[in-house]
């Protein structure tokens, strides 16, 4: 039986725009009152994620917040951090110095701020569409933005990833440079074609759920996890049944359990009907 649904949110939970449709959140307030634990698990930064988790009822059923690629868990329903692990503040200087070698635009936070170099400098070409990538960030993860001429200098707070970006074709060539001189230090990874994120080292969305599972009685069989990306690949192989969005990565699809349809056509919504409520 499941009791637990893992869900990635933008590409998974999120249409393209932003929105969860009416019937996805249907099924999952039902599922919910049912007395089935649903988990949001997403690069976002917590504060970025809190608005869905809201509007979804976490906070009534006590769901969980899987925030920074699984490197903070918070419960819905208090508030309360059940799993932490930033990164090492020696580790985060070093790396945002080796950044300073690239066209690259490494952005960090605090509970309040997004902190970069240059306000004036988001501006990608992402797949032929101009985006200001430092809006779009702040403006997802509810931020106030601050611009620092050199971000090695103001950490003095928990730092739980560090967020690249760059035009995707540029980071494809560049991201095994970026990542070389921290290997066995942290873990990297690409999270979408503009992104490349550094956590601390072993962090992933599953393992901070199989912390937390373990201490509520929850086995990875009664698990059901939804992904659409290469951050999602250790909830995909970790849940009982892994199902990979119709816009998945190739990766992705590769592994999992099925495929269902996109996340513009209730792609989770039609799964949950067939393993859960029928």
């Amino acid at each position: 039986m499941i009791q637990a649904i893992l869900l990635d949110l933008d590409g998974t939970l999120l249409n393209d725009d932003k929105m969860i449709t009416e019937q996805t959140k249907r099924t999952l307030l039902a599922l919910q009152a049912q007395g089935v634990k649903v988990v949001l698990a997403s690069g976002r930064p917590k504060r970025g994620m809190i608005c869905y988790a809201e509007e979804l009822k976490l906070n009534e059923f006590d769901g969980l917040i899987v925030s920074s690629n699984g490197a903070c868990v918070t419960d819905a329903s208090t508030g309360d951090t059940l799993f932490e692990q930033a990164m090492q503040i020696d580790d985060v200087r070093s790396i945002l110095e080796h950044l300073e070698n690239y066209e690259v635009i490494p952005m960090i936070n605090d509970d309040t701020y997004m902190y970069v170099r240059d306000v004036f400098e988001g501006q990608l070409d992402v797949n032929g569409k101009l985006i200001n990538i430092i809006e779009y960030e702040s403006r997802g993860g509810q931020f106030q933005l601050r611009e620092e001429p050199s971000l090695i200098d103001i950490i003095d707070f928990p730092v739980h990833k560090i967020l690249v970006a760059g035009e995707p074709s540029y980071l494809r060539e560049n991201a095994p440079a970026l990542a070389a001189p921290f290997i066995g230090r942290v873990t990297s990874m690409f999270t979408a074609a503009m992104y490349y994120e550094f956590t601390d080292l072993g962090i992933d969305k599953a393992k901070a759920l199989r912390h937390v599972f373990k201490e509520l009685g929850i086995d990875r069989d009664q698990v059901i996890a939804f992904g659409d990306g290469h951050n999602d690949r250790s909830i995909i192989e970790y849940a009982g049944i892994g199902i990979a969005m119709g816009n998945a990565v190739d990766a992705l699809i590769d592994i999992a359990t099925e495929v269902t349809t996109s996340n513009n056509d209730d792609g989770i919504s039609k799964i949950l009907e067939r393993y859960i409520t029928h």
